[in-house]
C-alpha cells in the first residue's frame, strides 16, 4: 500500500487577517480525506513563530499558542529541503515524516504576498497556489491594476497615494483626488485583504479619515472611484489552462461589502448563480481567465467584478490568490454550484500544486 500524502496546512500569520486564516484552515482540515492524506498543522503566531503539531485541530482551537504538549517549534530548513524542529520535544522530529506539500491558508501580508511562497521555493517544498510573482503582484492593488490594464481589462479609475507624501502635504493630496475623481470614493490599503482598512468617503472629512485609517495598515494607499454597480465574483482554478466557475453576486446589507458584511451572519447574501445576461456571463468568464493569466496566478484565485448599473458594463475590480476558504466563503460555494464539492476542490488544488512543482523542477539550470 502506498504511503499517504503528507499535507501541511499553513495558517495564522502576522497580518490583520490572522483570524480569517484560522477559519479557512479549519474548513480545509475538516474536508481533507484522512484515508488519502496525513495532515499536520503549522501555525504561525502573531509574533512570527512557526509551530507544528500532528494535532492541527488542537492547534487551531488554541489559536496558535506555543503551550501545547504535542507542539514543536519548527523552521524551514533550506539545506535539507524540509521543515525541521528547532529543538526535539517529546521525541518528535519532523524529518522522520517529510512533508510532501504545503497548503498555505495565510491571508494578507507575509502570507499572500509572495514572501512565504519565496521561502517555500528556496526550501524546495511543493505548495498549493500561486508562486512569488503571481502572489506579490496580486497582493499590491496598484501593481495588479496596472497588469490588468495592460491585458486590456476595463476597470474603475484609481489613484495611488504614498503615506509619506500624505503626511507631508495632506491638503495638496486631497485637492488632487477631488480634481480627478467625484465622490463617493473608496480608500483601501494597497496590500491587505478581507476589506480590512477600507472606507467609503462621501466628502472631504470622510476622505481624510479614510486615508488616515488605511495608512495605519500600509505605506501605499489606493483611492478608487466609486460607481453604482452590482458586485459579482468568479472562482478560477488550474495552472496553464484554468477553469472558471459560475458567477455569484454579493448583496451587502451595509453601505458596502466591508469586513463586518463579509464575516457577520445576516449582513450579506450570496446569489448563486448571479442573474446576468448571457453576454455578461461570457464576459465575466473570459475576463476571469485573462486576469488569472495576466498576473501569472496558479492553482486558485477569485476574481471580483463590478457590473455597472447604468449600462451593464463589466469592470474588473481585483483578483485574490488566496481567497477566503471557509465552507460558506464565495470561492468554494461557486465551485459547489459548478458541480465540484468542497472535498473534491481541495483534492484538485493539491494536485495542481504538485503538478506545478513538477513542471518547475523540469526547468534546466545549465547554460
Amino acid at each position: 500500500m502506498s504511503r499517504k500524502l503528507r499535507v501541511a496546512l499553513l495558517f495564522g500569520g502576522q497580518s490583520g487577517e490572522h483570524e480569517v486564516s484560522l477559519a479557512s484552515a479549519a474548513s480545509v482540515l475538516a474536508a481533507l480525506d484522512r484515508e488519502k492524506y496525513d495532515v499536520v498543522g503549522i501555525g504561525i503566531t502573531r509574533q512570527g513563530r512557526w509551530l507544528m503539531s500532528t494535532s492541527p485541530e488542537r492547534l487551531l482551537r488554541q489559536e496558535v499558542t506555543p503551550q501545547l504538549p504535542d507542539t514543536i517549534e519548527v523552521m524551514p530548513d533550506l539545506a535539507h529541503q524540509s521543515i525541521t524542529a528547532v529543538a526535539a520535544q517529546n521525541g518528535d522530529r519532523s524529518e522522520d515524516a517529510p512533508i510532501d506539500i504545503v497548503f498555505p491558508l495565510l491571508h494578507g501580508p507575509r502570507g499572500e504576498d509572495g514572501t512565504v511562497q519565496g521561502l517555500l521555493d528556496i526550501t524546495g517544498l511543493p505548495y498549493v497556489g500561486s508562486g512569488v510573482l503571481g502572489s506579490a503582484v496580486s497582493m499590491d492593488k496598484v501593481t495588479m491594476k496596472g497588469l490588468l490594464a495592460g491585458a486590456g481589462l476595463p476597470q474603475a479609475a484609481y489613484r495611488l497615494i504614498k503615506r509619506s507624501r500624505w503626511e507631508r502635504v495632506r491638503n495638496e493630496t486631497l485637492y488632487e483626488i477631488e480634481t480627478n475623481m467625484d465622490y463617493p470614493v473608496f480608500v483601501k490599503p494597497c496590500n491587505l485583504g478581507s476589506s480590512v482598512g477600507i472606507s467609503k468617503a462621501h466628502e472631504r472629512t470622510d476622505l481624510e479619515a479614510a486615508i488616515d485609517l488605511a495608512a495605519r495598515f500600509d505605506t501605499r494607499i489606493i483611492v478608487e472611484q466609486g460607481i453604482d454597480a452590482r458586485e459579482v465574483e468568479c472562482s478560477v482554478m488550474g495552472n496553464d489552462d484554468p477553469l472558471v466557475s459560475v458567477a455569484g453576486e454579493v448583496i451587502s446589507h451595509r453601505e458596502f461589502y466591508d469586513y463586518e458584511a463579509k464575516y457577520t451572519d445576516g449582513l450579506s447574501d450570496l446569489r448563486i448563480p448571479a442573474q446576468l445576461t448571457r453576454d455578461q456571463t461570457d464576459t465575466v468568464g473570459d475576463f476571469a481567465r485573462r486576469a488569472f493569466e495576466a498576473v501569472d496566478a496558479a492553482g486558485l484565485a477569485r476574481v471580483d467584478f463590478f457590473i455597472r448599473r447604468v449600462d451593464g458594463a463589466v469592470l474588473v475590480n481585483e483578483i485574490n490568490t488566496i481567497p477566503g476558504f471557509t465552507a460558506t466563503s464565495m470561492y468554494p460555494k461557486l465551485w459547489e454550484a459548478s458541480g465540484v464539492s468542497y472535498g473534491e476542490l481541495v483534492d484538485r488544488l493539491i494536485q495542481y500544486g504538485m503538478q506545478r512543482f513538477d513542471d518547475r523542477a523540469n526547468r534546466s539550470t545549465q547554460r
